[in-house]
């Protein structure tokens, strides 16, 4: 579903603030993996993300999402086959809109504008219906601006409205960073929820190596813009955090020293 070959980015190149953030980087992703990204500061993690998403461009090499080379493709023209939430809760929905109109703006991604966009009653049952699943109130919310929503309410609304339309790929950047650890968990059994009853190929950057060791089926740990791990199967489920700090080491020759990251 996602090939990167080759791909390079600094920035400020030829500056004395040079950054080399990805470098010769190659990944496949089949259809149907949930990918977990971990790395301390500065490995790469958002940077990869946002080639793949169009935000960044890369300095060479090539970006191809389901047999189709996208690598010059503009962000906008790439935001039809990808889903995408955001680590601030306040990016991913339109704040003066109420969440029934949110989600009608989701169901309508990419189809042409005309006179027939009114919600009708059995839209609104049908969002009622997936919003109940998610155990937080927010089906007997449908009329409410979803600014007046908590962190992790919107974040949920976020991630329905990312997945309405079922996307190639689903992009998760740190999507639970923003918010206190209760909620943050609550967000990921729902991320897991969607993930497994829509089949999504999901590629999820995280800080905290807890959640990238319990979620998803494969582990990708960079450092200095290149994988230097790459953990699945019967390894990941077995894996721990004391673990993957000793193979981090061991790959890399050199001490993990994020605290956040190991201590969650």
């Amino acid at each position: 579903m996602l090939e990167i070959r080759h791909a390079y980015k600094t920035f400020f190149p030829g500056t004395i603030n040079e950054k080399v953030a990805l470098s010769d980087l190659n990944l496949l992703i089949e259809d149907g993996e949930f990918v977990t990204v971990i790395g301390g500061n500065g490995a790469g993690k958002s940077t990869m993300l946002n080639i793949i998403a169009g935000s960044l461009t890369v300095d060479s090499g090539q970006i191809i999402v389901d047999g189709k080379d996208i690598t010059r493709l503009p962000e906008y023209k790439r935001a039809a086959d990808f889903g995408r939430v955001f680590q601030d809760p306040m990016m991913g929905t339109a704040p003066t809109m109420q969440i029934d109109e949110n989600l009608a703006i989701a169901a309508r991604r990419g189809e042409a504008r005309g006179l027939k966009w009114g919600i009708d009653k059995e839209e609104r049952e049908r969002y009622k219906e997936l919003l109940k699943e998610f155990d937080l109130g927010l089906e007997d919310r449908l009329s409410a601006k979803a600014g007046l929503l908590s962190g992790g309410q919107r974040q949920a609304l976020t991630l329905l409205m990312a997945t309405l339309k079922k996307p190639k790929l689903l992009l998760l950047d740190e999507h639970t960073a923003a918010l206190d650890p209760k909620t943050a968990q609550k967000v990921l059994d729902i991320t897991d929820k969607i993930v497994e009853k829509s089949k999504l190929t999901t590629f999820m950057v995280t800080h905290n190596m807890r959640d990238a060791i319990r979620h998803g089926s494969r582990l990708l740990m960079l450092n200095e813009g290149k994988i230097i791990l790459d953990i699945k199967g019967e390894e990941k489920k077995k894996m721990t955090v004391e673990k993957l700090i000793n193979r981090f080491e061991k790959a890399s020759g050199e001490e993990f020293a994020n605290d956040a990251a190991i201590l969650g």
